[in-house]
This record gives C-alpha cells, structure tokens and sequence, in this order.
C-alpha cells in the first residue's frame, strides 16, 4: 500500500478515486505543528534553532497518519505546490521519521490542477522536498515569529490597549492610516465647469468650455463664481460652429487571465466579496477540481491549455475573435514568483461550476480566461472642435464607438477610483455645421481627497510595493479587522483610533520596521533564501543584530516617557488649530471655570491612550484619544431600516439590556437577532441576513443530511446529524461553502467537538500570549461568571465588565493581581464568608 498525504477530506476524497486501490490517500488538514505561541519558540542564541509543536487538534489525526505510514511501502507527499504546501509535507516527514513510521521510499508530488490527468502524470514525475523552499519558510515563520513576540510585550507594557503587531500587518495597516492623514491634510479647491446641451440631426450631446477669452482652461481656470457666470454668458452669446472633427482609432488589448492578487481585487469590486471570501471560494473550486492552483504570481498558461482555451473559443465565436497567434503575457508585479500557472479552468467546456457564491466566482475566472486569448477590441473615438465668430471660446465634445468589441464580448476589467468622464454618443458632425444650441450650465465642484482604500485597493497597492505575498493578503486584511485596528464602511476602510495610535508608535520608535521600502527589501531577501542563493539563518542573524537592541531599548523607557515622545509626534492631529485662534492644548474646563495652568496632553490608561488636563484629579476633563467628529467617531441610530425584500415587513434596530438588535414584526410572531459586535458595516442588508437565519449549506456528501449555519450564545456555529463545529467570525456564516463546512465538522469531530458549539470549555475570546508565563490567555464562561486564564492563574472578571471588553493588558494585570495573592482556596478558608460566596470563590478558582 502506498499513502498519499494532501491538506484536505475533500482533495482526498478526490484523488484517491483517480488512484485507485493501492493507493491511500490521508488529510493533514493543513498544518499539523507550529512554533508554541510562548517565548523561547526559537532560539537566537542557539542559531536560530525552533521549537516546534504538534497541535493538540490534530493530536488522533496524526496518529491515523503514522498509523497508516508504518504499513505503506511508499509515502508519497502530495501538498499544495508552494511554499506553505512544501512545508506541511516537511512538517510530516520530520514528525513521522521522530516516531520511526517513515517508510523507506518517500517522494513529493505536485500538480497545478485536481484532475485525473495532472495528478496521474505527477505521480510518474516524483521529487525530493525543496530544501530552499523550506527554508525560505523557516526564514518567514522565524521573521514573524521574533518580530511577534519581541515587540507584543513591548506594546503591552508601553502602548495602553495595543494588541499585537505583525512584520507585514503593521505596513498594511500604516498605508491605511498614511491615507486617513492625507485626507485629513487634504483642502478642498473650488471649481466651475461650463457645459453646453446641443442637438444636431435629433440627437442630443453636450460640449465642455475648454477655452475661453483666448485662454486655454485647466481644471482650475474657472475657481470663483463671478468668472464661471461670466464664461457661461459668453457661451450662451455665442453662435459655435464645428471647426474640426477628429476621429482616432484605438486598440485595447485584453488583460492577462488571474493571479492571486488580482482575483481578489475583480472579485471585490465586481462581486462584492472579501479578498478571504473570495480565496476560501477559490480553495473550494480548485478542491473540486475545477480550476488550476489559486496561489500564483504568474500570468502564464500551460501551451496545451492556451490550446483547448483557442479551441473553445474558435466553437463559440467567429473567427474574427480569435487571433493568428496565441497570446503570451509575463507579470510586471514587484517580487513575482512564477512558477505556476495563472488561475484558469481545467475544462474549458465547463462553463459552470459550483453554486452560489462559487458559480459567481467561477463564472469571473472562466470569462477573464477566455478574454484573454481573444482578439483585441478595435474602438474610435472621436473629437469635436467648436468654435465661435469671435474666435475667443471653443468647446470640445468627445465619443467613443466600439466597432468591433472583440475580448470585450466576454468580459471588460474593472478599475478602482476611476474619475475619467465617460464618453457619451455623438451624431455625425462635419466642419461648418452649426448644432442648436438647448441650455447651458455652470457647476460649481470640489476638488475630492484621495479615495480610502477598498480591498481590491489595498491589495493592488500591497502587490505594487512587493509587501507581503499575495496568498497572504488576505489573513492580514482579516487580522486588522480582528484587532479592531481598522473598520469598513460602504467597503472602504477607516483608521480606528488604535490603529492610528499603534502607527504613530512604530514611526516614532521602530521606524526602519514600518518603512515600505524595508519591508519590501525583506520580501526580496527571502527571495534569494528561496532561490538556494543564501543560507536563511544569516538573513535572520542580520535582522536580530539590529532588531533586538532596538527593542530592548524602547522597553527600558518608562511609559511616562513613551507618551511624552507620543504627545509631540502627535501634535498636530490630536490638538489642530481652533478656529478661534485659542491655544489648541488650552483645556475648555478650565478656561471656563477661571482655573490656570490647564493644559492638555496625551495620557495612558489600563484601556487604552485618551487626552487629560494637567489640573487633574482638580479638574475631571478628558476625551477620547482621537478629535471629535475624526476617524475614530461611529455611530448608529436605532430606528426602522427599511423593509424585509420577501415580506415587506419594516425591520427596525433596537438597543436591550443586552446590547443591539434588529427585529422584524410584533409580539408572539417577531423574529429578533443581536447584531455581532464584528460586523462594523452593518446595515439592512446584513439584517435581512441575520433574520433569515439558519442558513442551510446543502446536504453534506457522506451522509446527505442538511448541514446548517447558524450564531448561538457561543458565537456562529455549524451543525449536522446532532454535532457541531465552531466559526471564526459571523461573516464565515454566510460565506462558508460546502467543502469548507465538511473540513469544519471533520476537525470538530476529531477534537470531540459535539461540544464545543454547545460551549462547553469554549473560550469566549483569545487576547493572546502573557508576557512572563507564555501561556495564552484565554476569556472563558465559569460556572459563576467570566474569568480569564493563562491556563495556569485564573482571575475572574469584574462584575462591572462585560467579559468581551476585556483587553489583553487588563486580563494580564487581573492574572498577575490573583497570582501575587497566592491561592484562593486558602483565601477563601480565611474569611467568614457566608457559605455561597465560598463556594463561588472555590468555582472561579477550578474554572
């Protein structure tokens, strides 16, 4: 027997039907060990040597593996064909050699596509493990590793409220921020533009003033009312003629079919999807075998597909879509690595696959595949030129006309932020013809600030500045969402007040580490690791040389300090000018109660940083960390919504005892659901969408019973045939797919999750590793109330706290507080406590 090791239930479902019966074919799911989120994960000191852990979930699951290996005669390492799939088949090989069940033959297998043919032919063309791959893996991890936990009690200690700072994250959360304070810097210019409504033959078009009294206008020219009206008079004088017409022919060429990069960039703008939506869809369809590998640079196409690509589209359309030759695109991405083909169909006479949300993204990756092969669209555009008697004022029409749309029949690209004017429908002009002239208009405008960033945006910029990997972009986007850094509106993202503050705290203190140009350079050298041009631990000796005195450094500073130095690199957003010309620092408390020496300036508190007088505790005044009415300002009215689209019943937000909630209808019929607190872009349509609950994915393929969706006390949840499986975030309710959802349950039941959706043990939430201990702390439901654990002190939670407000640095004090305290048994024995109390105290202290 031969045993096939791959990620997933579903990919092996799948190959091992192509293999057939000599073959076993078993599911890591995903990594199987990692570095143990403690300090001493790797060693520095002892050449960069790590510390690795199997995971406690993937404990039996392993076992099935080496089981399984010490019966094979051949182990065969199928994982995915990058960096992360070559180290889950290195992570298996060292796991199973430590416990002496590898077989004597191993070999590693990769292939592009889930199809008979591509896996049939890569099991007759095995290899060895890519050591320089692997390495540029251990470079990564240990990268993210040491910057993760040097600088996390750094922030702990010094930043009030800071929760963690990745080597990648933080950049991707500076470029959000650097766009907020442009926006902030921006001041907007008044503008007019002068339109005139003409008709000719009976069709209507309008022309733009682009010169006037001899002067050529700019965007600007016309900035003040009094010379806009004035432009406008002189055109409604006026008699214009057309002086010239000028048609130019143009080409557009198609764009390349997708990368990774670029697939979460349509798939937002054109679906609407999350780059980490987008990727589990794309996840589930390569799963199934119908399209190519989704974590690719390259634009490329294997020749023989270029070649079932050209025959398909030579069956659905003419041959004028289809050029002589085939088209080759090479990727112009900063830090591309192609060793894979684009993201493509295996069949290209599959035009559907999946359903849902799948079908639609399939739909997308099929069309920008097959465009891509076809001919250019061939368009003209045309210009007119008029002029009046006086020779002084001329206005300017453009058109567009497709006169054969070529690739443009399947599929156009979409564009971020784009402030182009279209170009409308022109009737046929020639010089000399006079059109009637039916009004003219003089509009006043602004100039707009920079655009936030959408995710299709921040991805593209990422990609531009050779920041992170594409395959990774989509976790980080997550992690700032998760640490509350950043939220959407209207799919933009906003600067929160901690993000600002973690920021501001990087550049003022670990500059080199947050700069784009470093963070880039980085990407590079772990190129070269993976190349085989470097030895990876002398990349991470030169980055601990000046990473570790730079952080032991900032940790010596009292926090006093770290604020003054915050205080001054702040100034300017925290205490811009008033319009009064008052002091912006002059604390309004004082200057209204005749007090003197109030000043305001930055402070820390256990939650977080906010701005307080000097005169304090005499004078109470504080605010928030940010300015009021800035970026870190929300709010939400409760109210009616809107409508329900099916039943047409008003769904109205409401504030309980219990925090917000949406309700549709009245007494014994109303359907009511609380509004999740990761949900910061919530409006009518994500009410609908909690209303509707459950949601049912399908039938699961094993046993053909439903498997259901849902949000319970303990968070979103899966549930089929009586057991269940946990979530990570409401959006995953409704966005996880089928092949997903049996991963989810198959894990849960390894682990014995029956119980875990019901919350049995289950951690209300994860804040992160303590500082001196190493162990995670964790915020878990006690029989008499919320505690926190770092799974060796348990401390309960005030009553006055919510159990989800507890931060990071507030769990650590409250763990540090109850250990200096020693035992609560013998705590408890020492006061006379009615025997209820005791008995709690005794609970909190087992829990």
């Amino acid at each position: 027997m031969q045993l096939v090791i791959v990620e997933s239930p579903a990919k092996a479902k799948t190959i091992e039907k192509y293999l057939g019966k000599d073959y076993k074919v078993l599911a890591s799911y995903g990594h199987v060990r990692d570095l143990p989120p403690k300090d001493g994960s790797v060693k520095p000191d002892e050449d960069f040597a790590m510390e690795w852990e199997l995971y406690r979930d993937k404990q039996s699951r392993f076992k099935e593996i080496a089981d399984a290996a010490k019966g094979a005669t051949r182990l065969v390492l199928a994982t995915d064909p990058d960096r992360e799939g070559e180290a889950i088949s290195w992570h298996v090989q060292e796991l199973l050699a430590k416990r002496k069940a590898l077989p004597k033959a191993v070999d590693r297998v990769t292939f592009n596509a889930i199809t008979k043919q591509a896996v049939t032919e890569a099991m007759a063309r095995p290899r060895q493990l890519d050591k320089p791959l692997i390495d540029a893996y251990l470079a990564r991890r240990a990268l993210d590793y040491l910057f993760g936990f040097t600088l996390s009690p750094v922030l702990w200690r010094k930043l009030p409220g800071a929760k963690s700072a990745g080597r990648v994250q933080s950049v991707a959360l500076r470029l959000i921020v650097d766009r907020e304070r442009e926006i902030e810097a921006f001041r907007a210019d008044e503008y007019w533009s002068v339109v005139a409504q003409l008709q000719h033959d009976g069709t209507d078009f309008t022309a733009k003033l682009v010169r006037f009294r001899g002067e050529k206008l700019d965007k600007l020219s016309l900035g003040a009312q009094g010379i806009a009206l004035e432009a406008k008079a002189a055109v409604e004088a006026g008699r214009f003629t057309v002086e010239g017409v000028e048609t130019k022919p143009l080409k557009r060429n198609p764009a390349p079919p997708f990368t990774t990069s670029t697939l979460q960039q349509e798939a937002a703008r054109k679906l609407g999807y999350s780059a980490q939506h987008t990727m589990r869809l794309a996840q589930s369809l390569y799963e199934a075998g119908a399209i190519t590998y989704m974590r690719t640079d390259g634009v490329q196409m294997d020749a023989g597909a270029i070649a079932a690509l050209r025959e398909a589209i030579g069956a659905r359309y003419d041959s004028a879509y289809l050029p002589e030759k085939p088209r080759f695109y090479s990727t112009k991405a900063k830090n591309a690595q192609e060793a894979h083909e684009a993201i493509r169909p295996t069949d290209f006479t599959r035009e559907r696959a999946g359903s849902g949300d799948e079908a639609k993204l399939y739909d997308l990756i099929f069309k920008r595949a097959m465009a891509s092969q076809m001919a250019a669209a061939q368009l003209e555009r045309t210009t007119v030129t008029l002029r009046d008697a006086t020779g002084q004022h001329e206005l300017r029409a453009t058109g567009q006309v497709i006169r054969f749309a070529g690739f443009l029949a399947v599929y156009q690209e979409g564009f971020d932020d784009s402030d182009e004017d279209e170009d409308g429908l022109l009737p046929m002009l020639k010089a000399g013809d006079t059109p009637a002239k039916r009004g003219v208009e003089a509009t006043q405008h602004f100039t707009q600030p920079p655009p936030r960033f959408s995710e299709a945006s921040l991805v593209k910029r990422l990609e531009e500045l050779g920041i992170g990997r594409p395959s990774t972009y989509a976790s980080t986007i997550q992690t700032l969402r998760d640490r509350a850094y950043v939220r959407m509106e209207k799919n933009r993202f906003f600067a929160e007040e901690s993000g600002r503050l973690l920021t501001a705290f990087l550049e003022r203190f670990f500059p080199d580490y947050v700069a784009y140009d470093f963070t880039a350079g980085m990407e590079d050298e772990l190129d070269v690791v993976s190349d085989g041009r470097e030895d990876y631990k002398a990349l991470l000796a030169r980055f601990w040389r000046d990473f570790k005195p730079k952080a032991d450094e900032v940790m010596e500073k009292l926090p006093s300090e770290v604020t003054e130095a915050l205080d001054e690199y702040l100034s300017d957003f925290l205490f811009p000018p008033r319009e009064d010309g008052a002091d912006p620092r002059d604390c309004p408390l004082c200057a209204s109660e005749g007090r003197a020496g109030g000043r305001l300036s930055l402070r820390g508190g256990r939650f977080g940083a906010f701005v307080a007088c000097a005169n304090y505790p005499e004078c109470k005044y504080t605010r928030r960390f940010a300015q009021p009415g800035g970026a870190g300002e929300t709010s939400a009215e409760d109210g009616v919504m809107g409508q329900h689209p099916d039943t047409g019943i008003d769904i109205v937000r409401k504030t309980g005892r219990f925090g917000p909630y949406v309700e549709m209808g009245s007494g014994s019929e109303a359907k009511r659901a609380s509004i999740p607190k990761d949900l910061d872009d919530f409006d009518l349509d994500w009410a609908v969408k909690l209303l509707d609950l459950p949601r049912i994915i399908g039938a699961h393929p094993d046993t053909g019973l439903e498997i259901e969706a849902n949000i319970g006390r303990y968070g979103p949840y899966l549930r089929h045939d009586g057991k269940y499986g946990k979530l990570t975030n409401t959006r995953e309710v409704f966005e996880v797919g089928m092949n997903r959802a049996v991963d989810i349950l198959a894990q849960a039941a390894n682990r014995g999750g029956a119980g875990a959706a019901r919350g049995k043990a289950e951690a209300i939430a994860t804040l992160g590793a303590h500082p001196v201990s190493g162990g995670e702390i964790k915020v878990m439901p006690g029989r008499y109330g919320p505690y926190v654990t770092d799974g060796t002190t348990n401390a309960t939670i005030p009553k006055d706290t919510k159990p989800e407000d507890v931060t990071l640095d507030a769990a650590i004090a409250l763990i540090d507080a109850r250990a200096a305290k020693g035992p609560a048994k013998g705590k408890a024995k020492k006061k006379a406590a009615p025997k209820k109390k005791a008995a709690a105290g005794k609970s909190s202290a087992k829990a």
